[in-house]
């Protein structure tokens, strides 16, 4: 499952359930969400996993932007030389589609993971699922019920470790 969380508001604005999460269905599920409003400026923030830094994605952001770039060989050369490069191309602020890595380690900041621990907590821990599709309809039907009644802007309580005295 792919979704995306909107801060501003709290809640799921969009979902991909489907059988894999490789970097095809990642950037498919991008391409999507950009198709909601084509002309818009996009910014995604994400962690550094492998599929969020893909050639594929590359190819979405330069068709996007109409970038007129050689983008090179996958593995080989140019931005889809490697992951480095393919993340400095797809992070590039001069884009009006980037996309923002969250540093290593920091995933519990995260708030589409805080989302995924209600999901879990409240409808996967104690479903009844008589088939994938069942399980797929009940998650949507989850997130509709989410989005109509507890949606809302985590309030980030944390405020840092407080020196340990010696």
């Amino acid at each position: 499952m792919i979704t995306n969380w909107q801060n501003a508001q709290g809640g799921i604005r969009q979902v991909s359930i489907g059988a894999t999460r490789n970097e095809f269905d990642f950037a498919n599920h991008l391409a999507n969400t950009i198709e909601i409003n084509p002309e818009a400026s996009w910014i995604f923030v994400l962690d550094q996993l492998n599929t969020h830094q893909s050639a594929s994605l590359v190819r979405l952001v330069a068709a996007c932007c109409q970038l007129d770039l050689d983008l090179g060989i996958k593995g080989k050369s140019g931005i889809l030389h490697s992951m480095a490069s393919q993340s400095a191309f797809l992070s590039d602020s001069t884009y009006r589609i980037r996309l923002v890595y969250v540093p290593k380690h920091i995933s519990w900041l995260n708030q589409i993971e805080c989302w995924f621990s209600i999901l879990v907590r409240r409808l996967i821990r104690r479903g009844n699922f008589t088939s994938t599709e069942d399980l797929k309809h009940q998650i949507q039907a989850f997130i509709r019920y989410f989005n109509c009644t507890m949606a809302k802007p985590f309030n980030w309580k944390f405020r840092g470790f407080a020196p340990q005295p010696h």
